[in-house]
């Protein structure tokens, strides 16, 4: 891809930044992010996996230092920065609610919904998900279809280095309030996160259900009910309990999300 290969050889030489014909590719690559026709990650990979497209963050990285401070007003606000806002929200499809917030740069599905929230650039927003009151989708994070982010909830944001993986929250997936995603942390399709589960790229996400436990690392496998919990650890200084997750039922596939996920907050004690 032609993008590709102008953003790499940028990357590597930064004095291109004085050619035109550089800015105008940069340019392009985040009206490609915008519209959601170019993607940070994608997924489809061997075995299930996430590409990263790292040249894509390298582009990003390289808007910021290419661009200049400007000002922007809409109604009392005032906004001072080198990325403008997301505009026509209407032809889009999307609803948002004041003073939700996306940099452009990221996308946001037909159907989905903002309430007061923030999506920064480079994020991948899809369809019907709902980004609830104060919850922050951070640079590059690839959010699925029908997930609902619900109030406080942090998904973290991750630019550098351009090759680490951004957080990946799959289709279906119902992260509970105030949960905290972050790292390059990858939760599968249809998980339900309790209620103040703190989950990053290294974190231990221990399966409790069988007669031993089965540990993953910052990855919560499909359909699996979480809630927070702690692990005995051996400092210099004694023994202490640090966070972990803890997955405590798993999400049926027979019913539909609705019904499903109630099922499992009930069935579980979990909340949200």
């Amino acid at each position: 891809m032609e993008y590709k290969k102008v953003i790499e050889e940028c990357w590597s030489d930064r004095s291109l930044l004085k050619e035109s014909a550089t800015i105008q590719t940069i340019k392009e690559v985040i009206e490609e992010l915008d519209g959601g026709r170019l993607r940070v990650a994608e997924p489809g990979g061997e075995g299930g996996k996430w590409t990263v497209n790292d040249w894509v963050k390298k582009a990003i990285l390289l808007y910021f230092v290419s661009q200049t401070m400007q000002t922007e007003e809409v109604g009392i606000f005032e906004f001072h920065d080198k990325i403008p806002l997301k505009k026509d929200y209407q032809n889009r499809g999307v609803r948002v609610v004041p003073p939700a917030v996306a940099r452009y740069g990221s996308y946001i599905a037909p159907g989905a919904i903002l309430m007061p929230s923030y999506v920064n650039v480079g994020a991948y927003v899809d369809e019907r998900t709902m980004v609830d009151t104060w919850a922050t989708v951070g640079s590059c994070a690839q959010i699925g279809k029908d997930v609902h982010l619900s109030g406080g909830v942090g998904i973290g944001g991750v630019l550098e280095p351009p090759q680490a993986s951004p957080v990946i929250v799959e289709d279906g997936a119902f992260i509970g309030s105030r949960c905290i995603v972050v790292e390059g942390a990858h939760i599968g399709r249809r998980a339900v996160l309790g209620a103040g589960v703190t989950i990053t790229g290294s974190s231990k996400v221990i399966d409790v259900t069988g007669s031993t436990p089965v540990e993953h690392r910052g990855y919560v496998p499909a359909n699996s009910v979480v809630i927070p919990g702690s692990i005995a650890k051996e400092f210099a200084a004694g023994v202490f309990h640090v966070p972990c997750a803890l997955i405590i039922g798993q999400r049926k596939e027979s019913t539909d999300l609705k019904t499903s996920l109630n099922e499992a907050l009930r069935e579980n004690n979990v909340t949200v």
